[in-house]
């Protein structure tokens, strides 16, 4: 990757962070104040450590609990720390120290930081296969979209994204070790390992289809293994170190459990469920849900598999079926989904019409400028309607 490449890149992130900085700060004024999390006067810097930030805010300052709290109503574990992976608070915990800042200011600072080395990342390893242009408009579009706001948030997402991003080119340039250990960093990051198997999989198949052209050594094929055992450790690792610290062999899912609808955890259910509310105000909501889910799943699937999404390779396309269908098995499909979407970048490629292997993108401008558009747009929406809370209703615990 060339230095005039990673510039562009990079200040085409920074801009539209501060894009999102305007929009955060005009929602400044309708945050209600609440000690437990933003203190008595609201400011940008208190706005970063809403939600999902002021779990890592415990975790930094406070670590985890030994025993799973309950709640006294159902004897059931209740909502703890032990949802939120430890990378990310634990870096930070480390800079406060350094510093002797608080951790709204050393964590949103760190967000910020290290969505801007995934935004590079992302534009180098988009670049070898769709072009620079092509590239910098994804990196455009993706550092736009409605949830982009949470890469400069108190969150875990620009973390993740910069450890996938450097996961995936390392597969893509075979170099298995090097996907091997960044896979169990991104288990320790956000629950988003397992489809990495996949991704490896597929890799190591079209590596072995060229075997003969170019031979495959002895110690390629034990780093190969080695990476295949790396991504399937990765998403047990959590799991694991909680059942370790609690004692009990099922906190961790016992703990998600507490924040889904009637506290368990269901595959793929909790989707139909969803896209049936979706269509509640219509009496045949029951077939209008179940349809437009369908239409949802068979565009991810055309837009992935059709040759305008060729040129993205094998490594990328695996990544863009194997997430979704993990999405589909361990998520409930409610406000969170927005910032689930992030890592499926190599799809706005397709949007842009970057990923004909054989023609040049149509309208390559326009088409970034109206997915920038409407991605500031849905930011709007998403800071006003999901990031500020308005109490009693979303009032924090």
């Amino acid at each position: 990757m060339t230095r005039g490449l990673a510039a562009r890149a990079a200040a085409v992130y920074l801009a539209l962070r501060a894009v999102s900085a305007v929009i955060v700060l005009l929602a400044v004024n309708d945050q209600v104040p609440v000690e437990s999390w933003t203190g008595p006067d609201v400011d940008y810097v208190d706005m970063t450590v809403l939600w999902d930030g002021s779990w890592y805010r415990t975790v930094a300052e406070q670590g985890y609990p030994r025993e799973l709290p309950l709640d006294p109503t159902s004897g059931r574990p209740s909502q703890n720390a032990w949802a939120f992976y430890p990378l990310y608070p634990l870096l930070a915990r480390g800079l406060m120290g350094v510093t002797g800042l608080g951790f709204p200011a050393v964590a949103s600072t760190l967000a910020l930081v290290c969505g801007l080395g995934a935004a590079v990342l992302m534009a180098g390893l988009l670049a070898e296969r769709v072009g620079r242009r092509v590239a910098l408009g994804a990196v455009a579009a993706w550092a736009a979209f409605p949830s982009a706001v949470s890469l400069q948030l108190s969150y875990t997402e620009s973390l993740a994204m910069l450890v996938l991003c450097g996961f995936l080119w390392a597969v893509m340039r075979q170099r298995w070790a090097v996907a091997a250990g960044l896979a169990l960093v991104l288990g320790l990051t956000r629950p988003i390992a397992l489809p990495l198997l996949a991704v490896v999989a597929v890799a190591l198949a079209v590596r072995w289809r060229r075997r003969r052209e170019c031979p495959v050594s002895g110690g390629e094929y034990l780093a190969g293994a080695g990476a295949l055992v790396a991504c399937a450790v990765s998403g047990l690792t959590w799991p694991t170190i909680a059942w370790a610290v609690t004692g009990s062999p099922t906190a961790y899912t016992d703990t998600m459990a507490a924040w889904r609808a009637g506290g368990e955890i269901v595959p793929l259910k909790p989707w139909l469920w969803m896209s049936e509310w979706v269509f509640r105000d219509y009496e045949l909501a029951g077939t209008y849900g179940p349809v437009a889910l369908a239409a949802v799943v068979t565009t991810i699937v055309v837009m992935v598999c059709g040759p305008w999404a060729r040129a993205l390779g094998p490594e990328l396309r695996s990544w863009c079926l194997a997430y979704p269908a993990y999405l589909g098995l361990v998520l409930d499909p409610f406000t969170s989904i927005f910032r689930y979407l992030l890592p499926l970048f190599p799809l706005l490629v397709v949007l842009l019409g970057g990923g004909w292997p054989d023609r040049r993108p149509r309208f390559l401008g326009w088409r970034t400028g109206v997915l920038v558009a409407a991605g500031v747009v849905g930011q709007a929406i998403w800071v006003f309607e999901l990031l500020v809370f308005v109490p009693p209703s979303d009032y924090p615990p």
